[in-house]
């Protein structure tokens, strides 16, 4: 590829940078006999292929790259991936786009301060929890979930599904996210939300009271307040939901086995440096508050 964009006039060095290759590495590839290289792709050709099902065919280039290098301990260009797949016939699915649904506020209700504008980056686990509701659409009806994430390890500790979105829904969720920590949450512990009414509710609020967390909520109609959960809305419904499900059950049965059979153990994060959230807790650096 890089051969034949060189002789369209590109320059080298930008195209070996764009390829993520060195300028001594695709000389060498150019030195080496066509042989060599055909059984290099077909040593690979079904490791691309095994890592691409595993991922739910949900992986692009660059997290086959990863899991391929701690695989094999071997170098391998995304370029080469690349082109494996195309020749297999082999692509991600789409993420569709995410707009987010208004949220239904109570006007009456004093909503908390954004306290995350200013705050530096997370340094552990269970400083910052985030939260939201989103829509399913099922051949039935609307099904509402709730999900907290872990904003250091991009981890979902709970969620909770229901036909409505009442401030019970968001509890639930709480408090099977509370249940997934061997100990008790720190106090203090920030848990972000949007205005909405679930969120603004007396019943939510004096569930965080008595767990002693502090509530933090995006600006009015600021989606980008609670961009973490908005992009984990998108990766659930591009990589769980292929097409509607006929039931409610069945979109909770597509929900559990995304999140706690895949996303969480399995999926690997680009900002996690390309580690699913669960092993990414694992490391010494990633403790306990």
């Amino acid at each position: 590829m890089i051969a034949r964009l060189k002789e369209q006039g590109f320059d080298l060095a930008e195209l070996c940078e764009a390829m993520e290759v060195s300028r001594s590495g695709y000389y060498a590839h150019r030195r080496k006999p066509e042989g060599a290289r055909r059984r290099k792709d077909a040593a690979l050709r079904p490791l691309v292929a095994a890592a691409f099902e595993r991922s739910r065919e949900t992986y692009g280039t660059p997290r086959i790259r990863h899991e391929l290098i701690r695989q094999t301990g071997e170098p391998v260009s995304r370029a080469r991936i690349g082109r494996l797949m195309d020749d297999m016939g082999i692509a991600p699915r789409d993420k569709r786009s995410f707009v987010p649904r208004t949220t239904i506020a109570d006007r009456t209700a004093v909503p908390a301060p954004n306290l995350l504008l200013d705050m530096p980056p997370t340094t552990a686990i269970n400083q910052v929890w985030v939260t939201d509701i989103t829509y399913i659409q099922t051949g039935e009806d609307w099904l509402y979930l709730a999900a907290v994430m872990d904003l250091h390890s991009r981890r979902i500790l709970g969620w909770a599904a229901a036909p409505h979105m009442r401030a019970e829904l968001v509890t639930e969720a709480l408090h099977r996210a509370c249940s997934t920590r061997s100990t008790r949450p720190p106090a203090g512990l920030i848990v972000h939300s949007d205005r909405g009414s679930q969120y603004t509710s007396a019943l939510w609020q004096n569930n965080l009271g008595l767990l002693r967390m502090t509530s933090s909520m995006s600006r009015t109609a600021n989606c980008y307040d609670n961009a973490t959960m908005e992009s984990f809305w998108a990766t659930l419904k591009a990589e769980a939901f292929r097409h509607i499900p006929a039931t409610q059950q069945e979109a909770r049965i597509l929900i559990h086995d995304f999140i706690d059979s895949f996303y969480n153990t399995h999926r690997l994060h680009s900002s996690l440096d390309y580690r699913s959230p669960i092993a990414f807790e694992s490391y010494p650096y990633c403790h306990l508050n």
